[in-house]
């Protein structure tokens, strides 16, 4: 096992019934795969590193309830062009090849460190390429992994805040991030840290569709981005929906991609490509529940199936099912930009967003130049995870250390859902505009099935809401466990509206983004799109140009000098 060298221990600089504040080079807001990878390398960069999560660091967020698989391809160009070109195609050429490369460069060698690291998880099977002879572990389960990163974390001298949310970026005077402030709900008492930079790894938005541990993930931090001028990309490719066993929650399988179905009648449902697009199966369940059966999984494989992904077969066998050659009844679950590609724009292979000292990670950020209109799922989704999760640690480390101590005192950059005008008798509740906000992103027949006066009422009403005086507003103020609640209503409010307006600039239909009125793919469209804005958002065109196929495909030099 090799031990890692320990980096210093943030300041403490105040600590009791009252609050906690801390000092440190690198903040990281998130507690999964993404956010303990940048821990992880922003103290291998020496850096003073706190980590703080909405749950406890390990055990929440998406990842946790999933079974564990990165993409991993050696650097073998004939391998990697034929896999990236039917990646290309899935995600309708809105990927980048230099970035596709870089990712998969930096997953590869990261992932080889493991175990070195001394990851033993149980019952781990191995993932061989067997073309070249690399032997290579799999993750396991979830629990293991983020388990053994949670610990390498700590090993390396971090401190992890456990229930500790944030609620909003602190910033100086010249604009750069400088720390962040929130709440532990649990202790009754607020909490600061001051950091050089800011690494958010919040996650993506399900707006509580109760996804499989998505409840967590309710645009927080896309909403404190955006606060201090990031902006984000391919928001309206956040239309992924999940199928899960009828009345239950566990969309966590890979396997419902070698399934066939049929529909509410029985009759054979056909489909193109259960990663770009599940429209033919969603249409027909808004004429009845359709059924699934996974009989592409060969007999002599669904041992291992059972063991990548135990919770799924759990379900089913409390259900009575035996989900390889029996038909069962499914339902739709929307995982939103957890499975979308929609979030954060990043700047560059640093993983900067664009806003001095504010990094982004994991599912927080857009995986659009990665997969394109298509879903990452999970392995795709993983691989990103570390490897931005790298990025952004290792550049935030390098750059805190080498700014001059700050002597000044940050200010909360915070607005809708912790500030604002008392509410009044007509204000709506958070309740209300959640539920307002849930009738857009929740069904199928108004966030896929779209067409432009479904996407005006929307942004009507959102906005309507979202211009209300007193909106929002915590009853104890802005750091208290109320302003916690107002803040995720806020965070999933802002995000849908983002949604909404890129979904009404793209007038075609591309991946998983469909519009009714617009039903065929557009050439002139092919590029990725941005929105931001706090009121009204904006959308633009974003001025890079996709770059697919192998003539784009970098030189291992040309990566290293972009990293």
């Amino acid at each position: 096992m090799t031990a890692p060298r320990r980096a210093p221990a943030p300041t403490v600089d105040h600590d009791d019934a009252q609050g906690i504040t801390l000092t440190a080079d690198v903040l990281v807001v998130g507690g999964g795969p993404a956010a303990t990878w940048a821990a992880i390398a922003a103290t291998e960069h020496g850096a003073r590193t706190v980590l703080v999560d909405k749950g406890w660091c390990g055990t929440s967020g998406v990842a946790a309830a999933a079974g564990v698989a990165h993409w991993l391809l050696p650097p073998d160009a004939a391998r990697r062009d034929a896999e990236i070109a039917v990646r290309e195609a899935r995600g309708g050429h809105l990927t980048d090849r230099r970035w596709i490369e870089a990712v998969l460069d930096e997953a590869w060698s990261r992932t080889a460190l493991v175990d070195g690291w001394g990851y033993r998880p149980r019952g781990a099977t191995r993932d061989t390429d067997r073309s070249r002879g690399d032997d290579r572990t799999l993750a396991g389960t979830a629990p293991d992994y983020l388990r053994f990163l949670r610990g390498r974390t700590r090993r390396g001298g971090a401190r992890i805040l456990d229930h500790s949310p944030a609620l909003e970026l602190l910033r100086d005077d010249d604009g750069r991030v400088r720390g962040a402030q929130g709440v532990q709900p649990r202790a009754g008492r607020p909490w600061t840290v001051h950091a050089g930079a800011v690494v958010l790894a919040t996650g993506g938005t399900t707006w509580r569709s109760h996804a499989l541990g998505g409840d967590v993930d309710t645009g927080e931090g896309h909403l404190m981005a955006a606060e201090v001028g990031a902006h984000l990309s391919s928001m309206e490719m956040s239309s992924f929906y999940g199928m899960v066993p009828l009345g239950t929650s566990m969309d966590k399988n890979g396997f419902m991609v070698a399934a066939s179905y049929r529909d509410h009648e029985g009759r054979p449902l056909h489909y193109r490509d259960l990663h770009a697009t599940r429209i033919e199966l969603l249409r027909a369940s808004e004429r009845g529940t359709i059924t699934a059966r996974l009989d592409q999984v060969p007999p002599e494989r669904r041992a291992d199936a059972r063991a990548a992904m135990p919770n799924f077969f759990m379900v089913t066998d409390k259900l009575g099912i035996d989900p390889f050659t029996e038909h069962f009844p499914i339902d739709w679950v929307t995982e939103g930009t957890v499975r979308g590609t929609g979030g954060l724009h990043l700047a560059g292979l640093d993983a900067s967003t664009g806003v001095p000292g504010l990094y982004a990670a994991g599912d927080v950020a857009a995986r659009d130049r990665l997969v394109g209109a298509a879903t990452g799922a999970g392995g795709p989704n993983l691989s990103w995870a570390v490897a931005t999760g790298t990025w952004a640690g290792r550049t935030a480390a390098d750059e805190a250390r080498s700014l001059p101590p700050y002597r000044g005192t940050p200010r909360p950059a915070g607005g809708l859902g912790l500030r604002g005008t008392a509410p009044g008798p007509t204000t709506p509740t958070p309740r209300a505009v959640l539920d307002a906000v849930q009738s857009e992103t929740h069904p199928p027949a108004r966030s896929v099935l779209k067409d432009a006066a479904i996407l005006r009422d929307g942004d009507a009403r959102l906005r309507a809401l979202a211009s209300a005086p007193g909106v929002l507003v915590p009853a104890d103020g802005p750091r208290s466990a109320s302003a916690l609640r107002t803040r995720e209503v806020a965070g999933m409010l802002q995000t849908a509206r983002w949604v909404l307006a890129a979904a009404a600039a793209r007038t075609e239909t591309r991946g998983m983004h469909h519009r009714l009125d617009h039903p065929e793919e557009d050439p002139a469209q092919a590029r990725r799109l941005l929105v931001g804005g706090l009121g009204d958002p904006w959308v633009a065109t974003d001025p890079e140009t996709p770059r697919t196929g192998p003539d784009h495909a970098p030189s291992r030099a040309a990566l290293a000098a972009l990293a």
